[in-house]
């Protein structure tokens, strides 16, 4: 169905090809997952597939890429669009109508299709993706990750050969991202729709591929093969394989199911180590997990025996809101939310797409005015607050990083945030370096990857090192390297005192960051307590290694692994 003939394509002015030496061929019906860190290229093999590389961004592709036998080279998107649906990493950017119903028409409508099979097919879609409640809404009304399944439904409708998606559940909850996979099953299994798709959170997806295709490096040559092989060798990998590695299992489990027929006896050594192991390995329960070396892991109980006592939330408020309600049109958003953060204390939001979390975010930035009850931060009202002087007291970076990148290069980027922060020559960029290496000081933010683009703009806010900052999906985009060192940044910024409120739907990260999980449900808080204690409880918000290990409160793969060294 995919044929890829020693393929590389090279950007103008890159000293090198982003991607080289592609040669494989992706049969039909199958679903093709493609892996690697960040900026490997896993993007702009995908775009070649739908033949946006190089007809819409670009650059130079040699070899050949053909799509049911059709060469991407002589045929533009738009005479392969009856054949290869595309979801981007930006579900914005794909948008060309202004409501649902309309959007998830559109892509039939330029194809020609009879209005009853357009009909049809709509109704199908909206049931499949639980859309049909949202059916009228304006685009622009709706949560990130509800965005992201109309994106999904658009190219659903036509029903085309093959499905090519970059980071489809990047923006999605869990539940949700499990019935999105779900549907591609069935597309695969049922129709015989090719889907090839990049993913970095892997513990979703990778229990649903056929084979995996393996990109380690910028310019290396692929791998190709299945999941459980390439798992074994892969640089990023779910923290169920992380937990295998760790226990040397052999054939590393994929998933839940496969991991907890495996580990009884790893369940009963951990049982019998008893509160003492625990508390030892709960002093690293906030260190990242997936990824991470022994050597590593065998320094982690004497780096962190005092650490965690630095962690600690400290005594004042950081941030309050009282009774707090906020309406957006017809949309109670927000309904009698109280809620306190204290300096040192990282919170994590969790809840369903559309719970709220975005708002409240904006609300305690001052971009929304609450409808109903009281909103402080630092002692101030922040949306009767001048935004110079609120920088100084709370930062925000949104899920569409854009919002916050107006310059040409990234060297710009950064010297802007230098200036507007007060720091010092040089703070932003060496910010960027250390949160994802290799980002070049003169090429554009837009031409940056999803999780790229992030990284710059968390930069960008973290230079002002505000007192309160709030991250709207932080890891979207994000490997688990990539991924490590920003918990790691947040973990210093906790242990200055800086107070860390983040809206997720990653549950790994809330397992290894968040000392406190609070619960969102149509506006509501519905749970508020420790992170153990509210995800140990909760199916849809618990990480792999809490399902493996249950009933036991192990949270990560760096708190087993830490427990076992200790007995070595």
């Amino acid at each position: 169905m995919i044929r890829f003939e020693d393929v590389s394509v090279t950007y103008d002015e890159a000293a090198a090809p982003t991607v080289a030496g592609i040669d494989l061929a992706v049969p039909e019906g199958e679903l093709v997952l493609l892996v690697g860190p960040s900026g490997v290229g896993k993007s702009t093999l995908l775009g070649t597939v739908s033949g946006l590389v190089p007809h819409f961004t670009g650059g130079t592709l040699r070899g050949r890429v053909t799509v049911a036998g059709r060469d991407t080279r002589t045929h533009k998107p738009r005479e392969l669009a009856d054949v290869v649906g595309t979801v981007g990493q930006d579900p914005l950017s794909h948008f060309v109508t202004d409501t649902v119903e309309d959007e998830l028409a559109y892509g039939m409508e330029s194809l020609g299709l009879a209005p009853d099979v357009m009909r049809r097919r709509v109704e199908e879609t909206l049931d499949l993706l639980g859309l049909a409640d949202l059916r009228e809404r304006p685009i622009a009304t709706l949560s990130g990750g509800q965005q992201q399944r109309v994106a999904i439904g658009s190219v659903l409708t036509p029903h085309p050969e093959v499905l090519v998606l970059d980071e489809p559940t990047s923006a999605l909850d869990p539940a949700a991202a499990e019935e999105v996979l779900a549907v591609l099953q069935r597309l695969v299994h049922d129709l015989g729709t090719t889907v090839l798709l990049a993913e970095h959170r892997l513990e979703r997806v990778v229990q649903y591929a056929d084979q995996v295709l393996l990109l380690p490096a910028p310019g290396a040559s692929p791998l190709l093969g299945t999941p459980a092989d390439i798992m074994a060798i892969s640089p990023v990998y779910p923290p169920v394989v992380g937990l295998g590695r760790t226990a040397g299992w052999e054939p590393l489990p994929l998933t839940v199911r496969d991991a907890r027929r495996r580990a009884g006896s790893l369940r009963e050594h951990l049982r019998h180590r008893g509160g003492q192991a625990f508390r030892r390995a709960e002093r690293v329960g906030t260190t990242p997990g997936a990824g991470h070396t022994s050597q590593r892991a065998s320094r982690w109980p004497t780096w962190l025996s005092t650490r965690r006592a630095q962690r600690t939330p400290t005594e004042g408020t950081a941030a309050v809101t009282e009774n707090l309600a906020v309406r957006r049109g017809r949309v109670e958003a927000l309904h009698k939310v109280d809620l306190k953060v204290t300096p040192g204390e990282t919170l994590a939001l969790m809840g369903r797409n559309g719970a709220g979390k975005s708002t409240l975010l904006n609300t305690l930035v001052g971009v929304l005015e609450p409808t109903t009850g009281a909103v402080r931060i630092s002692g101030r009202t922040p949306h009767r607050t001048t935004p110079r002087e609120l920088i100084r007291h709370v930062g925000l970076v949104p899920q569409e990083p854009r919002d916050l990148l107006h310059a040409d290069t990234v060297a710009a980027e950064c010297a802007s945030a230098d200036h507007d922060a007060g720091a010092a020559p040089g703070t932003c960029r060496a910010l960027v370096s250390e949160l994802l290496p290799g980002i070049a000081d003169e090429i554009h933010p837009r031409d940056l990857s999803e999780g790229q683009r992030l990284t710059l703009a968390l930069a960008v806010v973290l230079t002002a090192r505000p007192p309160l900052l709030l991250l709207d999906e932080p890891t979207r985009g994000l490997d688990y390297a990539a991924k490590a060192r920003l918990v790691e940044h947040l973990q210093g910024l906790a242990d200055a005192g800086h107070a860390i409120v983040l809206a997720t739907h990653d549950v790994e990260l809330a397992a290894e960051l968040a000392h406190r999980v609070v619960i969102l449900a149509d506006g509501e808080v519905v749970a508020d307590g420790p992170t153990a204690d509210v995800v140990v409880s909760s199916p849809s918000f618990a990480p792999q290694v809490t399902k493996i290990l249950a009933p036991q409160k192990w949270l990560t793969v760096a708190q087993v692994e830490a427990a076992l060294v200790s007995d070595r």
